[in-house]
């Protein structure tokens, strides 16, 4: 079984942006799954203003945090100003190497998305351990209820 979101029911991956909702797993906005966090956009805001943080493969342009171009209509950012690929991947990735940020903030920010990545795994390891128990517990109730079966047809005789 695969972790599903507590809002919109469908799975969660693990390169989802997650958040905790009553206790259970759900993504922080459910029409794009793998937007960054605002943490994530805090730290490009700070320490990747000024520079290319994303390299756009369709159209082969190094694009900035202030060229990222967004479509309103349908909730997506971070696109490529001139083909309107999404490039949300492409600046994550530069967010975990880039060198103008503190390596210790760098570090944070990997262990962090880190968490995440082991919880949603974890949550899934879970619910298929309970699947299991459930199944191994139907299976011991159908052949208790055949004993039972069984037992009461002897009687009868």
């Amino acid at each position: 079984m695969q972790t599903t979101c507590a809002k919109c029911s469908h799975v969660i991956s693990p390169t989802d942006t997650i958040e905790s909702s009553n206790g259970s797993l759900a993504h922080l906005d459910c029409a794009r799954p793998r937007m960054l966090t605002p943490d994530e956009r805090a730290l490009i805001f700070r320490y990747c203003w000024d520079h290319t943080v994303a390299e756009c493969l369709t159209c082969g342009r190094g694009v900035g945090w202030r060229e990222l171009a967004a479509d309103p209509l349908d909730g997506r950012s971070n696109l490529c100003p001139h083909c309107r690929k999404d490039l949300t991947e492409n600046v994550r990735a530069h967010l975990y190497r880039c060198a103008l940020m503190p390596a210790q903030v760098r570090q944070r920010a990997e262990a962090l998305r880190e968490a995440a990545r082991h919880l949603v795994k974890q949550s899934q390891q879970l619910r298929d351990a309970a699947d299991v128990l459930v199944r191994e517990a139907e299976v011991a109730v159908r052949k208790e209820r055949q004993a039972l079966r069984d037992a009461l047809a002897k009687a009868a005789f």
